[in-house]
C-alpha cells in the first residue's frame, strides 16, 4: 500500500511516517508540505492512499480531497483534523474523503482507519458522533455535494481575500485592475448568498473553498 503524506508541519509528518512504518505493507512513497505539492506528487507517485491535513496554506485538505476524487478516484483519501464539529467532518466527506482523524486520536486509530478505507469502509475517529454526522449530512446534502460554479480566477480571489488582502493588494498580485477585483468579489458574494466579506468567508470556509483556522 503506498501512502502519500500532506501536512505543512514537518514533526506531524515525521510521527506518522514511523506509525505507519511499523505497519506491515505500507510503505511512505512521499511527503507534501501543502495541497498543492501533493497534487504534483500525487500524479508522478501514483499513490493508493493520501492521509492530509485539512488546512494547508494554498490548496486545503478539503480541496485537495476534491481534486484527487475527480482525478485520481482510486486513490483513497484520509483527512487529519484538530476539528471534531460536524460542519468540518461533513466538508471532507462532500469532498470524497473516505476518513476522518483527529489529530489527538489514538495511535493504533491510523492503522484501523487504513484497513477500512482499502477496503472500501469509511472511518471516523472516535469521538465523532455518527447521529451528527448524518444529521449535517441530511442537511447540506444538496447544496454542498455539488457545491458553488466558482471559476478558478474567482477560487484565486476568494483565497486572496481570506489572507486579509485588500483590493489593490489583489489586483497587483493576479495583474489585474482592482475594479476587477471587486466584480469578482461581488459575483461570489451574490453566487454564495452572502452579504459582507464576513459572510462571504464564512460561507466559503463552510464549504471548504477557504480555511479560517487562525492556527494556520
Amino acid at each position: 500500500m503506498k501512502v502519500l503524506l500532506a501536512d505543512d508541519h514537518r514533526l506531524v509528518r515525521a510521527g506518522l511516517r514511523r506509525l505507519l512504518e511499523e505497519l506491515p505493507g505500507v510503505l511512505v512513497v512521499g511527503e507534501a508540505d501543502d495541497g498543492d505539492q501533493a497534487v504534483e506528487l500525487a500524479e508522478t507517485l501514483l499513490p493508493d492512499v493520501v492521509i492530509a491535513d485539512i488546512s494547508m496554506p494554498g490548496m486545503s485538505g478539503v480541496e485537495l480531497t476534491r481534486w484527487l476524487a475527480k482525478n485520481f478516484p482510486h486513490v483513497r483519501v484520509i483527512i487529519l483534523s484538530m476539528h471534531s464539529s460536524g460542519d468540518y467532518v461533513v466538508q471532507a466527506l462532500n469532498a470524497g474523503a473516505h476518513a476522518y482523524l483527529l489529530k489527538h486520536s489514538a495511535a493504533e486509530e491510523i492503522g484501523l482507519a487504513l484497513r477500512a478505507v482499502t477496503t472500501n469502509q469509511s472511518y471516523l475517529s472516535a469521538g465523532i458522533s455518527h447521529q451528527m454526522v448524518d444529521a449535517y449530512m441530511k442537511e447540506a446534502s444538496g447544496q454542498a455535494a455539488a457545491g458553488p460554479n466558482i471559476t478558478p480566477r474567482q477560487r484565486q480571489v476568494l483565497k486572496l481575500v481570506a489572507e486579509g488582502k485588500s483590493s489593490k493588494e489583489i489586483a497587483a498580485i493576479l495583474d489585474i485592475s482592482p475594479r476587477t477585483v471587486d466584480t469578482h468579489r461581488a459575483d461570489l458574494m451574490e453566487r454564495l448568498g452572502a452579504r459582507d466579506v464576513v459572510g462571504l468567508l464564512r460561507e466559503a470556509a463552510r464549504l471548504g473553498l477557504v480555511s479560517l483556522d487562525p492556527g494556520k
